[in-house]
């Protein structure tokens, strides 16, 4: 991967939709944002605020209606293989095994038998090793969402983009699944750009948060995470940085001492 490579910068950015009425839907406003590479930047709003709309531009599924989106200084203007992206829902192909579905971005690219190494290593550094000749059927949530980010790195992405993938697991398997995403991040170092509702998993695994408005999307504030890594997610450091954007979200509210009601 090169180093110099995974940069993305976002200015005044608009889009737009036809609603089924017929009127505009304004889904982001004046968007301006600087990504650096290798960085890890957590995308934070409510629902319907704009952020997989974001992601999507990003990874050129979609095109600004006005604005620039340049991904290492060169225009988004369609998909590529070095902008992968993993969804909340795995997608994997239930006829392909583990292993035809990692390799299904190479094979498609006429380039299986030359990365058949590098799908049986990423099988392994994933921990689906053991797994690469099973169905998808036969996986865990956990190991399906596993699954889909080996077929992303395969490519050898230069920018991750996460779309809420680990939304749909438990939260023990949640919290394994951050540790996984970012050993993956800093063993093989592409920038990762994540959408969460979760204000806890933005802390813990971004160098910078971005907090977005209610539809129309606008970037609200960006805040860093200058906390060391592995973080811990009981210190005093983390639990400031959580009850900050808590307040962001007017959700820091306290339950009075006293119950303002009578039985």
């Amino acid at each position: 991967m090169n180093s110099a490579a995974g940069s993305i910068q976002i200015e005044a950015l608009h889009k737009t939709f036809a609603g089924a009425d017929g009127h505009t839907v304004q889904a982001l406003d004046d968007i301006t944002l600087s990504i650096r590479q290798g960085q890890f930047v957590a995308i934070v709003g409510s629902s319907g605020c704009g952020k997989s709309t974001l992601l999507r531009l990003i990874a050129g599924l979609d095109l600004p209606s006005s604005g620039r989106l340049l991904f290492d200084g060169e225009p988004v203007t369609g998909p590529d293989r070095l902008r992968g992206m993993v969804f909340q829902d795995p997608n994997l192909f239930p006829w392909l095994t583990v292993r035809q579905n990692i390799a299904f971005g190479p094979r498609m690219r006429g380039r299986a038998r030359e990365t058949a190494a590098a799908v049986d290593a990423l099988a392994a550094l994933v921990g689906l090793g053991d797994f690469i000749h099973s169905w998808p059927h036969q996986l865990s949530g956990g190991m399906a969402q596993r699954a889909a980010l080996a077929r992303t790195l395969v490519n050898e992405p230069e920018v991750l983009l996460l779309d809420e993938p680990l939304g749909a697991l438990d939260s023990f398997t949640r919290m394994a699944m951050q540790d996984e995403i970012l050993r993956l991040w800093a063993e093989l170092g592409p920038t990762a750009v994540m959408v969460t509702h979760d204000i806890d998993e933005a802390i813990y695994m971004s160098d910078r948060v971005v907090i977005m408005t209610p539809r129309p999307g606008r970037i609200s504030q960006v805040i860093d995470i200058d906390l060391p890594r592995p973080r811990d997610r009981g210190g005093d450091a983390f639990l400031r940085l959580r009850a900050r954007l808590l307040e962001v979200f007017h959700l820091a509210h306290r339950v009075p001492a006293t119950p303002e009601y009578s039985l």
